[in-house]
């Protein structure tokens, strides 16, 4: 293996360089897109089974103890709720485009490894052919083995681009594609949480304009 980086030369310690900042970002993308960080369970029921007062106190509560993307954005519409419907739900929307953005932080930079990893071996085995038909002029082909291990380590460049790029390509793409996929789940508990809340409201002020009627009358 040391051989094989030693042969690519000098393109073989930027492509080295690529693949441990790919790595890099594919482990902490990883850590940071995790449900419970996104998207706990927790928060989750509790969204769905809030209906007293007392249950969206207690959804508060949970929603600042365990810090999330979710949990950010309803303590954000509990904030709201004396606004009209349509404004906090602007007010939230704006805020997860922010939140989303967050989540998608990373992901240019898995994206630029993989657009420039085979970029760089191909250069890399570029200047390797070059340097080896340099030798030959020189030397001549009085061994035609020469010739074809000069090429083979030519090539060692390319295929570690391709190494590097192939399996980053999969990471990127899962990794957009799960983004994508918490982004609808949460708008879509948002949206339930939203119009629960507001038709609770909506019932209960008619209940007080008949409770007062009835007092006057």
């Amino acid at each position: 293996m040391w051989e094989f980086l030693l042969a690519g030369g000098p393109f073989m310690v930027v492509l080295v360089l690529t693949s441990i900042v790919g790595l890099t970002f594919i482990i902490e993308r990883g850590l940071a897109l995790r449900r419970s960080r996104v998207v706990p369970a927790s928060i989750e029921e509790a969204i769905e089974t809030t209906g007293s007062k007392e249950d969206l106190q207690a959804l508060r509560v949970l929603c600042q103890q365990k810090r999330s993307t979710l949990g950010r954005l309803v303590l954000l519409a509990i904030e709201h709720l004396p606004w009209p419907k349509p404004d906090n739900a602007d007010c939230i929307q704006t805020r997860a485009r922010n939140e989303i953005v967050q989540l998608e932080r990373g992901l240019v930079v898995l994206e630029v490894v993989v657009g420039i990893a085979p970029l760089l071996g191909l250069v890399g085995t570029v200047h390797g052919l070059i340097t080896l038909f340099a030798d030959l002029g020189q030397t001549g082909l009085a061994d035609n083995s020469v010739l074809a291990k000069g090429i083979a380590i030519a090539l060692n460049t390319t295929l570690m681009g391709l190494l590097i790029a192939i399996p980053t390509l999969v990471a990127w793409s899962y990794y957009t594609a799960k983004v994508q996929a918490l982004a609808v789940e949460m708008e879509t508990l948002l949206n339930d949480f939203l119009r629960r809340q507001y038709r609770h409201r909506t019932r209960i002020a008619p209940a007080k304009e008949t409770a007062g009627s009835t007092r006057k009358a």
